[in-house]
């Protein structure tokens, strides 16, 4: 089973478009058909983003962080400093401690996806390379 990492977009975009990739990559995960990988880090940027949008809802989502897929260990987020935003790096240092595909809309992820260290695909890209 193949482990991602969701960037907050994905989950404002499945919260938008059911119909979306960001939402069958979420299903995939409900439905146990993908692992998703976080850390207590990316738990709360997810959350506080979510709890930002009136018409999306945190409680939607947070099961979806389940415990035995947390991930505890050192990520080292100010080693990525070719990331543009700071606030981008916890998400490149998990994926690279995880060995996670990192899944994201984000510019400045996608930008540098070649020097993280790991997989960095959009949802459609991911959708097509792993048939999702």
């Amino acid at each position: 089973m193949a482990a991602v990492l969701l960037d907050t977009n994905v989950f404002v975009a499945a919260g938008f478009n059911r119909y979306s990739h960001a939402a069958r990559i979420v299903e995939a995960v409900e439905t146990g058909r993908l692992r998703m990988v976080w850390n207590e880090a990316t738990r709360r940027e997810t959350k506080r983003i979510l709890r930002q949008i009136p018409r999306l809802k945190w409680d939607r989502f947070a099961d979806l962080f389940q415990d035995e897929d947390r991930f505890d260990g050192l990520t080292s987020p100010e080693q990525f400093a070719v990331v543009p935003d700071p606030e981008d790096r916890k998400f490149a240092a998990l994926a690279a401690a995880t060995s996670a595909v990192l899944i994201t809309s984000d510019d400045d992820l996608l930008g540098v996806r070649d020097e993280i260290g790991a997989e960095v695909l959009t949802s459609g890209a991911f959708s097509r390379q792993y048939s999702f």
